[in-house]
């Protein structure tokens, strides 16, 4: 009944296991075949990189909802604003972000960070004083509180989702996993502390979870496509 901690040291993260915990997992290599049902398929219509009504407007308008770029140091309430941010297709986890507490660049001064594969979700606190960004895509404020159209299907190696906005509660399964390379986690915020985590999993075969309607965000890394079965 223990769980797992994602734990990053400079820009490399690695899967702590702080206790035993048995469930599913979810995250695989990105893709849902570009089935508009999808999770993934619905993030990327809302990256930087085009809205899903094209031409120069689109462009224009999707610019315009960048709050800051993915390569940078920021002081907060300066350069960055308190409130929760999103960035979208990011591959290969080399996107890597920190929250901070100073600028001395000791391990001391971290209060959270991440490597992001897909998306990525994070809330800047009033409290932090810095928040990294290296490798990223650009930033954009999103209202945590938002509904949208929810799918029923997520790409394995997403990242994170939006329950309620990028994906439907219910269960879903992963199958055909190996190596415990499929990493999934829910979460009750997106500060990305160990208090966060309502349950997570290393999972090799077949996964199983149940999202709650009351969780907010559902990560999974490393994991082949979830399809939701209940």
């Amino acid at each position: 009944m223990g769980m797992k901690g994602k734990v990053a040291l400079g820009a490399v993260v690695g899967i702590v296991v702080i206790a035993a915990v048995s469930a599913n997992s979810g995250d695989g290599d990105g893709g849902s075949d570009g089935k508009s049902s999808s999770a993934s398929a619905q993030q990327s219509g809302g990256s930087k990189d085009g809205g899903s009504a094209g031409g120069s407007d689109g462009a224009k308008a999707a610019e315009k909802k960048a709050a800051f770029e993915g390569d940078g140091d920021f002081e907060v309430g300066s350069d960055v604003k308190p409130g929760t941010y999103r960035t979208t297709g990011n591959s290969g986890g080399m996107c890597y972000w920190e929250r901070a507490k100073d600028a001395s660049g000791e391990l001391d001064s971290l209060l959270a960070n991440d490597n992001v594969s897909g998306t990525g979700y994070v809330t800047v606190k009033a409290t932090d004083k810095f928040f990294k960004s290296n490798g990223c895509n650009d930033w954009e404020a999103v209202d945590p509180k938002a509904k949208g159209d929810p799918a029923s299907e997520m790409a394995g190696d997403g990242g994170m989702f939006a329950v309620g906005t990028d994906i439907a509660p219910g269960t879903y399964k992963s199958t055909g996993n190996t190596d415990d390379s499929c990493y999934w986690e829910r979460s009750k915020n997106a500060d990305h502390s160990l208090e966060s985590i309502l349950a997570n999993d290393n999972v090799s075969g077949t996964g199983v979870v149940k999202i709650s309607a009351s969780d907010a965000y559902f990560k999974t890394v490393g994991c082949e496509d979830w399809q939701k079965t209940g």
